[in-house]
């Protein structure tokens, strides 16, 4: 083991000393190289008869017929087209050029450069201070708060379209979750709760119907089951909920299965229409488990609030966890929006005749300055403070995920939200999008101030990657994240907007000119075999004449 150890820092130290030989060899010596090449052409031209050769070359080229040329650019314009048709997968897919990653992955650490896909670094903070850059391991995925129900809403989905909307990354973190939220404090395993550890892990859903019976017939007390069974096999919300009833009756003081229950019948009440019921639920669990805030329960709170209008309520719960000590979501940041634009909104709507007309002009006056305004500046424009204060909230939630208002003013479709988030990612757009559209509906002109006023948003950040706003700099690792947890149907939202990889361009600018070769020497075969024949006439000369000086 010692000599194993010792060997490895003098294999290290011989690796980087023979990429720093290669790097600076690359780097200053390439000049000397081409000048020796020259010198052993000048050198061997005549033992070698290079000026004949060329000669025979020359004749060679003038006697190759058009037909040769037609093959030669119709080969080189197919092969360059499949370079293309594969380059643009590969971005489409992965958001990146499969050449470019190669020749960074590899080739760049080869002769000494510094990959440009390290994980850390560094941005300067809004003020002024030099602080570490969130690493890609930062880009932490979270459970959806308000996800739907696998056999009474993913799968009616299935059965209608024959489109699977959970990915198996994603159902997979699911399983992770109910292992650990169910039988992760058990001092010691019962076999009805080896069962379900197993259970939670099939990948079938049929399998995992059948291990949850299994584990029924071993103890019939087995509340993890029922769990499972009402997620997986109840096809409507009140099978769901009657199942739901009887797992609490039977989880005794369970916690993590407490809270689960509790949370999950009080969605089942928020969806078959017993919203007061579910906010009561909601408040008491929240009351009972204070401690239990990184499940995010407040967001459901918050959407059942919504429902109901109660926007005092609704404040109420914004100043409690709307804290810069906590952390944000696209809902709080939203939610906040949209009560600062329906005061606004309402105002207009019931006092000026063409509300939307005015609210487009006035903040037009707005965006129109890439700095955050001042009230006076505002009002000299026509904007009050409360409309000030709206827009700046707006301004607020875009920077948090810019991917939110293209759902909202729906420029792109919805698809069912997905079991986890990555927050200021797509999904998590997806998800505030999917049960929050409607209230941005009823709150009536929120929309048209979201619609004049969002874009503005990107000039108080021009380098979103590098430095942000009001927040940190936006993840970079929120597309990769994003395709792993929406299914492939979806066009994933990407920001900021990349622009096509140069080989990309290349090999679309290739493909068009060899095609465009191949054409005209087809039709014109003579014309383009003269020209062929000057070209590598002229082209010959000119590498032999200056040989020959």
């Amino acid at each position: 083991m010692e000599n194993t150890a010792g060997s490895n820092p003098q294999s290290n130290g011989f690796t980087e000393k023979l990429k720093s030989w290669l790097s600076w060899s690359w780097t200053y010596v390439c000049f000397i190289w081409f000048g020796m090449v020259l010198i052993m052409i000048y050198v061997l031209w005549s033992p070698l008869k290079l000026q004949e050769t060329l000669a025979s070359a020359s004749v060679f080229l003038n006697t190759l017929t058009p037909k040769f040329y037609v093959a030669l650019t119709g080969t080189s314009s197919l092969i360059s087209g499949l370079i293309l048709i594969f380059e643009w997968w590969y971005f489409r897919k992965y958001g990146t050029s499969f050449i470019e990653q190669v020749s960074v992955s590899h080739l760049r650490p080869l002769l000494g450069g510094v990959e440009s896909s390290s994980a850390t670094g560094l941005f300067t903070s809004i003020n002024g201070e030099t602080e570490p850059r969130p690493s890609v391991s930062e880009c932490k995925v979270w459970r959806n708060p308000l996800n739907l129900f696998r056999g009474a809403e993913y799968n009616r989905y299935t059965w209608v379209t024959g489109k699977e909307p959970l990915t198996y990354y994603d159902m997979n973190l699911s399983a992770q979750d109910h292992q650990t939220f169910f039988t992760g404090d058990t001092p010691q395993l019962r076999p009805e709760d080896a069962v379900m550890q197993k259970a939670w892990r099939e990948r079938n859903p049929q399998a995992r119907i059948r291990a949850a019976y299994q584990a029924l017939e071993m103890n019939q007390d087995c509340a993890a089951a029922y769990v499972l069974l009402a997620e997986e096999e109840a096809t409507t919300i009140t099978e769901a909920e009657r199942l739901f009833r009887k797992a609490l009756s039977i989880a005794g003081k369970d916690i993590n299965l407490l809270v689960y229950i509790k949370r999950r019948l009080a969605m089942c009440a928020r969806k078959l229409g017993r919203v007061k019921e579910a906010v009561k639920m909601m408040r008491d669990l929240m009351k009972e488990f204070p401690l239990l805030g990184m499940l995010n329960i407040h967001e459901n709170l918050l959407e059942a609030l919504l429902e109901l209008q109660a926007y005092a309520d609704v404040q109420a719960v914004l100043a409690k966890y709307d804290d810069i000590s906590l952390p944000k979501s696209a809902t709080i940041c939203y939610t906040s929006a949209l009560l600062k634009a329906r005061a606004v909104s309402d105002k207009y709507v019931a006092h000026h005749p063409k509300p939307t007309a005015y609210l487009r002009c006035a903040c037009a006056h707005f965006v129109s300055f890439p700095v955050r305004f001042s009230p006076e500046a505002a009002s000299r424009r026509g904007l009050s403070s409360a409309e000030m204060n709206a827009v700046e909230a707006i301004h607020r939630a875009v920077e948090f995920n810019p991917h939110v208002p293209k759902y909202l003013l729906e420029m792109k479709s919805l698809i069912l939200p997905p079991e986890h988030i990555l927050k200021r990612g797509d999904s998590e757009a997806v998800a505030y999008a999917f049960f929050h559209l409607q209230h941005w509906k009823r709150a009536e002109g929120a929309l048209n101030l979201l619609h004049c006023t969002w874009e503005g948003t990107f000039r108080l950040i021009p380098y979103p990657l590098e430095k942000g706003h009001l927040f940190y700099p936006y993840p970079g690792c929120t597309e990769t994240a994003d395709r792993e947890l929406l299914p492939s149907f979806h066009e994933v939202s990407v920001y900021p907007k990349k622009e096509l990889p140069f080989f990309i361009l290349f090999t679309a600018g290739l493909c068009s000119f060899t095609a465009m070769l191949a054409m005209l020497t087809h039709q014109f075969p003579e014309l383009m075999g003269v020209f062929a024949k000057a070209v590598s006439t002229s082209t010959t000369g000119s590498y032999s004449l200056p040989l020959l000086y």
